[in-house]
């Protein structure tokens, strides 16, 4: 047995999405997003499912808080709902919306839970995706927009905010793969998303500063981590590129106001540029205060040229994977946040982390051991980045609850607590006790 203390001030948390729990999709006012429209678009989607029930946190809210209290959790990430707000992307405001989130961010903080805001967690208003998306200038405009509302609203009671949530799923898997809405499979149109999101990230941050909003502001990518098959240079190279389109290619603009050469290189050679208007690299550049995580997994890369348009394909390891077939290696977080250094030691949380066991109801109970044991492994991993003087804040576990796992519909879960999609009772497993235990303490007791 080995007890790792974690600091005094380290943040405990869980983080969820809007689309993926909030359900209520024809109601309060809300627009219509490229998730309703693709869920409802036939083969996209495990099942045909949608998120118009979800959770339906947003009538359950409070119970769901109350979950989180009795959890321990200090800290919440969640994400607004943009076709709440603003329903048809840039023109009316819609008061119904905002009520609802000022109900909620004052009912975690009665409950002495921290609010932690993610602006754009991929529910994007379909007129604007109509219009051309992240690709049209207008959509960077209208998240502008949107963003100052968020600031003016609710200032003095959300101290954390972040941009954009995974961008790399954004620009690439939605736009390049294809695999999430709006579900394009173009390189060209995935490098005008990549910009223009990056270029929207830039200006709410000036707006933030403008507006004196209180807090601290960052942006959250997913990452991977990438290590070479063999020692070739052909399979590092693949690795080098694997990384960089989920890191580089938007920490770089954001903490260098420049793209990689290497990757614009090797975009330009497949035909695409990236669509940058002059000032824009100045905007993109503009200081941030923290950076937000995703780490689930790692990879053993090595060149294909037929493995898509990186010529990066993942090899078997034959590694313990979880129920959606992710490898768990929680190395692969250790060796990233030391590649994170090259930006400098700024402050970082982890705003997701978690596996997917789809271990179900027994007797009342579900014991998830597998997800314990992941968990185990990551945190362990984390207390050893602090150790190493890495500014790492906190750890939110993703997720709070099962929820709508975007193109796998209902049938993966991430959740602390298992919910029954018919009935949307709660039950709360045996990692979220688990997960209490740690939090009570602050120190992980790991099991031999």
């Amino acid at each position: 047995m080995t007890i790792f203390q974690f600091p005094q001030d380290f943040r405990w948390g869980t983080a969820t999405a809007s689309y993926q729990i909030e359900g209520a999709a024809q109601e309060g006012g809300r627009g219509v997003s490229i998730w309703d429209t693709f869920a409802r678009t036939p083969g996209k989607v495990f099942n045909g499912d949608n998120g118009d029930v979800a959770c339906d946190s947003y009538h359950r809210y409070e119970e769901d808080i109350e979950l989180m209290k009795k959890l321990g959790i200090n800290t919440y990430r969640f994400s607004i709902a943009w076709p709440r707000i603003i329903p048809d992307g840039d023109g009316e405001i819609n008061r119904e919306g905002l009520d609802f989130y000022h109900r909620f961010v004052d009912k975690l903080l009665e409950a002495g839970i921290e609010p932690f805001c993610t602006l754009y967690h991929w529910d994007l208003p379909q007129v604007l995706e109509d219009d051309g998306g992240w690709g049209n200038r207008r959509t960077v405009d209208a998240f502008v927009k949107y963003a100052e509302v968020i600031f003016k609203e609710f200032t003095g009671k959300i101290k954390f905010w972040l941009t954009f949530n995974e961008p790399w799923c954004i620009a690439f898997l939605s736009n390049l793969l294809g695999i999430h809405a709006p579900g394009n499979k173009d390189l060209q149109t995935s490098l005008n998303v990549a910009h223009g999101l990056l270029v929207a990230h830039g200006k709410a941050v000036q707006s933030f500063r403008r507006l004196g909003t209180t807090g601290q502001i960052g942006i959250a990518p997913n990452v991977c981590w990438a290590e070479p098959y063999s020692k070739s240079p052909e399979d590092q190279a693949a690795c080098d590129r694997s990384i960089a389109l989920n890191t580089d290619w938007f920490l770089d603009p954001i903490y260098k106001g420049s793209y990689p050469q290497f990757m614009v290189d090797w975009f330009a050679q497949a035909g695409a540029t990236v669509p940058i208007q002059e000032g824009d690299m100045e905007i993109i550049s503009q200081p941030i205060d923290l950076l937000g995580i995703n780490y689930y997994t790692m990879g053993i890369n090595r060149f294909n040229p037929e493995a898509g348009v990186l010529q990066s394909e993942e090899v078997d390891m034959g590694l313990t994977k979880t129920d959606i077939g992710w490898p768990i290696e929680s190395r692969g977080l250790y060796e990233f946040m030391h590649y994170l250094q090259k930006y400098g030691n700024v402050d970082v949380y982890i705003t997701e982390n978690g596996a997917c066991i789809n271990d179900d109801l027994e007797n009342g109970k579900i014991n998830d051991d597998r997800r314990i044991s992941y968990y185990e492994q990551h945190l362990a991993q984390i207390h050893r980045i602090i150790n190493d003087g890495i500014n790492l804040k906190g750890y939110m576990a993703w997720s709070l609850m099962d929820n709508f796992e975007w193109a796998e519909g209902y049938r993966m879960r991430f959740g602390l607590v298992h919910v029954d999609y018919r009935s949307l009772v709660r039950t709360p497993k045996e990692s979220y006790y688990w997960y209490q235990n740690v939090i009570k303490n602050n120190w992980l007791e790991t099991r031999n």
